[in-house]
């Protein structure tokens, strides 16, 4: 590590976010823009992000509609694992539905035979919110296609897919394997939206959309697999399910799995990674949560790709009151960071980000990535239902509904109470499992996709004011000569900066 970054261990001892400003710089851009300013950064060893954004594996924030926005703006969802202990198949439903929203080939779509019932092929539609079903018989080779228009305005109760379908000879349909500016062609040509491709026996080889060759176009910044597909991440735990969790996850070809527990320097998480590496070496491994470089060192020995970083800081996190034991976040990162080494396993910054600007501090202070919980929480992708409460305006002494909807803690009660199913246990059982997070109710609000538009000009403007092209140049910049940038605030300068 530079001898200037070095220096900041003993600067940034007991300090967080709102102890430092940053000294202006010579600006380099002329435009603050995310399209042209690079934000790209490294979420773990195998995997690139465009935009260093992850939202949390929490219950409340992060399910498909959630981890959908976020791939498609550049960054990456974490699905929780707040489903009950064993049941494992609605973890792998919000997998699948995020691996299944774009493609450059749809390699599996789904399919039906020509003798399928109409009842059957659009309870099919309706269960996977699919708007094709290719027909295919029992050696996969193509008979035809059955879209939503087929069957709209039709007594699905009788008759079979083969009524219905457009068969094959009707069809536009591509040889073998072709790239996606040629199917493009094909399908501007021919003035078709939906091309399939078989090979020369006429077997199903995929379906090219043109839904996806659009949203390939329109989102250049999306976080993407090698098939075009959205990228997602899932959590498991350390004990019960989670090596069958993990199975399931892999099948669901989830990109990558972080074991999240609230000590992840522990004997417990040695044996979890043990066991997930026996089973799973191949796949891209997150572990957390950590705040020491004792703890990052631990971590990083037994190989895994991505360290999160953060113990007690978040807004649901109670574990600070509740145990006394935990490191301010700047100091976390820092430390961290220092035993990582500036290329080595890649940290995500996990909690304790209540404002725009400490998501450029917690990526210079030592972060590749930030995870963010309640900046994106009471959005229109947050699981929950939004409920009424009646709130109080001071000014005209009257009340009036206002929407809400929930966040908790993953460590919370009520998050435990529903992920490990013990609805029935007396309430002095529960209070012995430690409780460490909050529940809390939030305005509900619009989608989280301005949110995060919002957060990427905010941090190309951060880049601009730190006399770089980019947000690695600032990076290194920073690490070299961190003195060029600090202001160690003063109680007053603290307010005068971000009590408004």
């Amino acid at each position: 590590m530079a001898s200037g970054f070095d220096a900041l261990v003993e600067l940034v001892r007991g300090a967080t976010f709102d102890d430092f400003l940053l000294r202006p710089q010579r600006s380099v851009i002329e435009r603050r823009d995310p399209a042209i300013i690079d934000l790209s950064c490294r979420f773990s060893t195998n995997i690139t992000l465009k935009r260093p954004l992850v939202s949390a594996n929490m219950d409340t924030v992060t399910r498909a509609p959630m981890a959908i926005v976020q791939a498609e703006e550049g960054g990456i969802g974490i699905i929780d694992r707040g489903f009950r202990n064993g049941d494992i198949e609605p973890q792998v439903r919000e997998v699948e539905k995020v691996k299944r929203m774009q493609h450059i080939i749809i390699r599996d779509p789904y399919a039906v035979s020509p003798e399928t019932s109409l009842t059957e092929a659009a309870a099919v539609m309706k269960r996977m919110r699919a708007g094709t079903l290719v027909v295919v018989d029992g050696d996969r080779r193509l008979k035809g296609l059955l879209t939503e228009r087929d069957v709209r305005f039709v007594d699905t109760r009788e008759g079979l897919v083969s009524s219905r379908m457009t068969p094959v000879h009707q069809l536009i349909v591509g040889q073998g394997e072709l790239s996606l500016d040629a199917a493009e062609r094909v399908m501007v040509e021919k003035k078709v939206k939906k091309l399939p491709l078989v090979d020369a026996h006429g077997t199903l080889l995929g379906l090219i959309t043109a839904k996806d060759i659009y949203r390939q176009e329109r989102l250049p910044f999306a976080t993407r697999d090698l098939h075009g597909r959205l990228r997602v991440g899932a959590a498991i735990g350390a004990t019960g399910d989670y090596l069958e969790r993990a199975a399931e996850l892999v099948k669901a070809q989830v990109d990558a799995i972080v074991i999240d527990i609230a000590h992840g320097h522990s004997v417990v998480m040695t044996r979890a990674i043990e066991q997930f590496k026996k089973q799973f070496g191949n796949v891209e491994l997150v572990a957390g949560n950590v705040a020491t470089a004792d703890g990052v060192r631990f971590l990083a020995e037994r190989g895994v790709n991505a360290i999160k970083v953060g113990i007690g800081p978040g807004g649901g996190c109670t574990t600070r009151l509740t145990t006394s034991f935990g490191v301010p976040q700047l100091q976390a990162l820092v430390e961290c960071r220092q035993a990582a080494g500036e290329n080595g396993v890649p940290l995500v910054a996990d909690g304790g980000i209540k404002r725009h600007g400490a998501i450029l501090e917690a990526l210079l202070f030592g972060g590749d990535t930030v995870m963010l919980g309640s900046m994106f929480a009471g959005t229109e992708e947050t699981p929950g239902d939004v409920v009424q409460k009646s709130v109080m305006l001071p000014d005209q002494q009257r009340s009036v509904k206002v929407p809400f909807k929930v966040l908790r803690g993953m460590a919370s009660i009520q998050a435990i109470r529903d992920r490990l199913d013990v609805e029935d246990d007396e309430v002095m059982d529960l209070e012995a499992l430690g409780a460490e997070g909050t529940e809390v109710s939030v305005p509900a609000r619009g989608s989280v996709r301005p949110i995060i538009q919002d957060i990427l000009k905010h941090l190309c403007s951060s880049v601009s004011y730190g006399g770089a092209k980019n947000l690695a140049e600032l990076r290194t910049m920073f690490r070299d000569d961190p003195q060029r940038y600090l202001i160690k605030l003063s109680s007053s300068s603290k307010r005068e900066s971000y009590e408004r």
